[in-house]
């Protein structure tokens, strides 16, 4: 099974720069690590993995392309995915307002983090469509499943150890960090990216 890895440097640029450029992702994980710990971090990571590896394995089976062309399944999932970044926006929100650090800690960062992590990603065509449209274009004269195959796990690898290391410097500077002006003003900045995350993923 012939692949070809010509435009392997050309790819591995362009996922560096996709990986680097800060997403809702890396904010969930930056506020779930800082305000759980090390464990929970770790838990939404694996969460934002799984359902990034099911949509990257849509595309590989052919089945992206047969969601791609209708664009209700595509609407669908934008809608609720940006009802669960409001969500997520509103908790935060609502947690500030009260002013209870425990139920700060127990409504968005430390409930659940593997649930958030795979409904904040699966929930966004954007990673669909990403697929879609990126992976293609670096097939070259590689047999197309094989090649799209290794391509994937290149670029899920490449993002998975950027993540952890967001988790990791998250978690460490949280335990040092872990005070009421600093998780205010994390959580206010958190709940203004889901939120601005929200409207645009709808506009």
């Amino acid at each position: 099974m012939h692949l070809d890895f010509t435009q392997l440097p050309t790819f591995l640029i362009a996922c560096a720069v996709v990986v680097l450029t800060p997403g809702v992702d890396a904010f969930l994980l930056l506020r779930t690590s800082m305000r759980a710990g090390t464990k929970a971090g770790l838990w939404a990571l694996a969460g934002i993995h799984t359902a990034a590896a099911l949509q990257v394995g849509l595309v590989i089976s052919g089945l992206g392309v047969v969601i791609a062309r209708y664009p209700a399944v595509l609407t669908a999932l934008k809608w609720i995915g940006a009802a669960y970044l409001f969500y997520l926006a509103l908790s935060i929100t609502r947690g500030l307002l009260r002013r209870n650090q425990a139920v700060e800690s127990g409504e968005v960062a430390a409930d659940r983090p593997f649930r958030q992590g795979f409904l904040t990603n699966i929930t966004n065509p954007k990673m669909l469509l990403f697929s879609l449209a990126f992976l293609p274009h670096f097939i070259g004269t590689g047999h197309p499943a094989a090649q799209l195959t290794v391509l994937a796990l290149v670029f899920l690898a490449m993002a998975a150890v950027w993540e952890l290391l967001i988790v990791l410097a998250a978690s460490s500077m949280g335990r040092r960090l872990r005070k009421p002006g600093v998780t205010t003003a994390l959580d206010a900045v958190c709940a203004a990216v889901f939120l601005t995350m929200s409207v645009g993923l709808v506009v």
